[in-house]
């Protein structure tokens, strides 16, 4: 069986962000894949962090985004025919704290990447990551879809959807016909999994707690996210990657990655569960006044669904599974279950039938 067509064997793939929680399963992945991943980050935030717990043939660049001269350098350099674009200031309160490290991160570094993709010949693809948050939040029941509008209250989410702004720009302006890079923005919901360490997220913080022996304080028990395991939306971005490198024209547009509908979960349902997994976690819920966050958020996935037959393969439950049993073998052992989970995960798509998978034999025929 291969996947994605074969099409990252060999391939030159620039990650930004790569010692980030999602960008480095996705360099594992990528170089599972056969392809030559250079990765370009800051250094990852503290210790335990999963980077350093991987063992990748991935080249190690660091270096900020903020830095026009070395991104383009770099790019020269390199030569990638796919940008994954991950880097980013990814955390909501931390915006109110930061707001001019978020804006200058998330908007100007996004155009430095894109800048330098457009200068160099190389490259044919880019894929943006932004957020599920880049929507004018309207406290709605139903998903928002590609096609609603843009907003943001805090920092963070505005300086995301200012960035899909600058991406459709730079589609519009210096994509086909004037040269033959394709641009394509994803928007996921909020990713779980293990090696996770990021503060004010969740599961991160409830296992900073469970290691210290107190019970998590949690903020807001009943707001609602589109919870998903990292490796779905990560199986997303790998599957438009694979259609831009096709050159297939109509995937250069904004995608959303989350999953079904009976998956967007309250944060006390979440944890509830994830406690069926781990029985030694404990919280309580904080008085404490905090900044504005939304309450509920559902995305809108049926273009996915129907023009790039991306379906999730994990339920909620079979992800948070996999969650608890990542991080508590880790603090057993010290090591990573990553690439099992990742063929885990391989097995489990094979056998739902997910597209992007194929026998070898009929690989020649995609």
């Amino acid at each position: 069986m291969i996947q994605f067509g074969n099409i990252y064997e060999g391939k030159r793939v620039l990650v930004t962000g790569h010692t980030g929680f999602k960008g480095s399963w996705l360099t594992a992945w990528l170089t599972e894949l056969g392809a030559e991943v250079i990765g370009l980050a800051l250094d990852p935030e503290g210790t335990p962090n999963h980077w350093q717990l991987l063992n990748t043939s991935a080249t190690d660049v660091r270096g900020d985004i903020r830095d026009a001269e070395l991104v383009l350098r770099l790019v020269e350099q390199v030569q990638p025919e796919l940008v994954f674009h991950l880097a980013a200031q990814p955390l909501v309160r931390r915006s109110y704290r930061a707001p001019l490290d978020t804006w200058s991160s998330n908007l100007m570094g996004s155009a430095h990447v894109l800048d330098a993709c457009r200068q160099v010949s190389s490259a044919r693809a880019a894929v943006m990551i932004t957020t599920d948050k880049v929507y004018q939040n309207q406290e709605w029941a139903w998903g928002y879809r590609e096609s609603d509008a843009l907003g943001g209250h805090d920092p963070y989410s505005a300086s995301k959807a200012a960035c899909e702004l600058l991406i459709d720009s730079y589609r519009r302006s210096f994509g086909p016909p004037q040269s033959s890079l394709l641009i394509a923005s994803a928007r996921a919901g909020n990713v779980i999994g293990g090696g996770d360490w990021a503060e004010d997220r969740l599961i991160p913080d409830l296992v900073r707690a469970l290691a210290q022996g107190q019970p998590l304080e949690i903020r807001s028990p009943h707001s609602t996210r589109p919870w998903q395991h990292v490796l779905e939306c990560l199986s997303g971005y790998l599957l438009l990657g694979q259609h831009l490198l096709e050159r297939d024209a109509s995937a250069a547009q904004a995608w959303n990655f989350g999953p079904a509908l009976a998956d967007n979960r309250s944060v006390q349902q979440v944890l509830t569960s994830l406690q069926e997994h781990w029985p030694e976690l404990n919280w309580h819920t904080g008085t404490t006044p905090q900044p504005h966050e939304a309450r509920q958020l559902y995305l809108d996935c049926a273009r996915a669904h129907t023009e790039l037959n991306w379906q999730p393969v994990w339920s909620l439950e079979q992800a948070l599974a996999m969650t608890a049993t990542w991080y508590r073998h880790f603090y057993a052992t010290g090591q990573a279950r990553t690439r099992e989970q990742l063929q885990q995960y391989f097995d489990a798509a094979c056998r739902s039938g997910q597209p992007w998978i194929a026998p070898a034999q009929e690989a020649d025929f995609l």
